[in-house]
């Protein structure tokens, strides 16, 4: 399928950008912060870490090697790594499917996003002032409204397209390159903002000094499902991703420089809010809103031009990791269908933005003046929520590394990692152990916690 097409990364470099600018989305800078919050700052961030580089990063090389090794998206990887067992192409199916999914709940709060861009240039959020009654009641109204949030959400899935029209090198590569910097200097130039603010000291302290006495079991669980959706596994994107890295690539080291991005960027967006979440005396679990409620009314504590500037940077960095993610999980959805189609990429992608700009409508409609459509007893955006969060992303990792374990030729699976035997690998052992055992039984776990509480 990739080489055919001449779709590869032209070298390690590419194939590290892309990958991370995949891992690095608004799992990282929207999600991540209020997560750590919600569950006692620190203490969290420690079982993050060590949950991401522990099964996080030993499931994206999984991932990797399957699709390196099959060089297909993921149905076809999984039938033609097992010729005589077809039936696992379905957890390739069942990877698109979250994929999907997934993505259209991503453009609609990709729009919210741009929108909140677009209204900190022009000063629309500074002229609330402090007043969180009225912040909180602007996001309400805005993410209920029926036309604002569909138009920016679509003007968003179009300029994702854009991207994925481009090609892989000269579309997501290329993309990448100058997006990934981008966002460390934005970030980055926050944080020494954040730092400079009276009592940021408190946030610091809050982020990096451990108190398990407020990490509860459910806490250890999102630590793990953090890890998880942070870094873009459980959903196929990794396996297209896979496909295209070069042949020449140590895989061991690839998966280690994307963890430890996109673990860098997660905790330098907690120093970029924390610090000035607690200088303005506001609450660090702040939920989902944290972005939308309570930081707006952290930059205009700031005052005057300079709470303009920096609400402006902060909603342009969260708009440009959404789109790096975004263009992977388009690119995933669209090389599948020219695989399976054998269509041209312009056509898949017209196709799949299509339809995905309709479910995102109608799971951003489900905000408001459509609410009354319910399945189960929750809005059809909560439904999509508890799918991308609950059931989908935890099945469709289990799925993948019980194959890559368990079915998948262990010649074959060395035969990647040495890169035909050049490598030596040292560290196959303890990652054979994690992928049949300790990988599973987290994602078991993770998965039955979820639905039974």
């Amino acid at each position: 399928m990739t080489q055919s097409n001449n779709n590869s990364f032209s070298s390690s470099l590419g194939a590290i950008m892309a990958a991370v600018g995949s891992a690095v989305g608004l799992g990282n800078i929207w999600r991540f912060p209020y997560i750590c919050g919600k569950y006692g700052g620190g203490a969290f961030l420690l079982v993050y870490l060590c949950f991401a580089f522990g099964i996080g990063m030993v499931l994206m090389m999984s991932e990797f090697v399957i699709g390196r090794r099959s060089r297909h998206t993921p149905m076809r990887a999984f039938a033609s790594l097992s010729p005589r067992r077809k039936g696992w192409r379905y957890i390739g199916l069942l990877g698109i499917v979250t994929c999907f999914f997934i993505l259209s709940q991503y453009f609609v709060i990709s729009g919210w996003t741009l929108s909140y861009f677009f209204d900190a240039v022009t000063g629309r959020l500074a002229t609330m002032g402090q007043d969180a009654a009225a912040i909180g009641c602007y996001f309400t109204e805005f993410s209920t409204s029926a036309s604002r949030p569909v138009v920016f959400l679509t003007v968003f899935a179009l300029l994702t397209a854009v991207v994925i029209l481009c090609g892989v090198q000269k579309g997501i590569e290329a993309v990448s390159k100058v997006l990934m910097p981008v966002l460390v200097v934005l970030l980055v130039v926050l944080c020494i903002r954040s730092l400079t603010l009276p009592g940021a000291s408190r946030g610091l302290s809050y982020l990096f000094s451990p108190d398990f006495s407020k990490l509860s079991a459910e806490g250890v669980l999102a630590a793990l499902g953090q890890a998880m959706f942070s870094l873009s596994v459980g959903m196929g994107v990794m396996i297209v991703y896979g496909s295209y890295i070069p042949a020449s690539d140590d895989l061991f080291r690839t998966s280690m420089w994307i963890t430890a991005s996109d673990v860098l960027i997660a905790v330098l967006s907690g120093v970029a809010i924390f610090p000035a979440v607690f200088s303005c005396g506001l609450e660090p679990a702040g939920g989902p809103g944290l972005s939308y409620c309570v930081l707006p009314n952290v930059f205009n504590s700031m005052g005057g031009v300079t709470g303009v500037v920096f609400s402006a940077i902060f909603f342009l960095l969260l708009s440009i990791a959404a789109l790096t993610s975004s263009i992977s999980l388009l690119e995933a959805l669209s090389a599948w269908l020219v695989e399976t189609l054998r269509t041209r990429r312009f056509v898949s992608t017209l196709i799949i933005v299509a339809a995905e700009i309709a479910l995102a409508s109608i799971v951003s409609l489900s905000n408001g003046m459509w609410s009354h459509l319910q399945v189960g007893g929750d809005t059809f955006f909560d439904f999509v929520d508890r799918l991308n969060s609950i059931y989908l992303p935890p099945l469709c990792a289990f799925g993948t590394v019980l194959f890559f374990a368990w079915v998948m030729p262990e010649a074959d699976v060395r035969d990647e990692l040495t890169n035909h035997g050049v490598l030596r690998a040292v560290y196959y052992p303890v990652f054979r152990f994690i992928v049949r055992w300790l990988a599973p039984l987290a994602l078991v776990v993770v998965f039955l916690t979820s639905i039974l509480t």
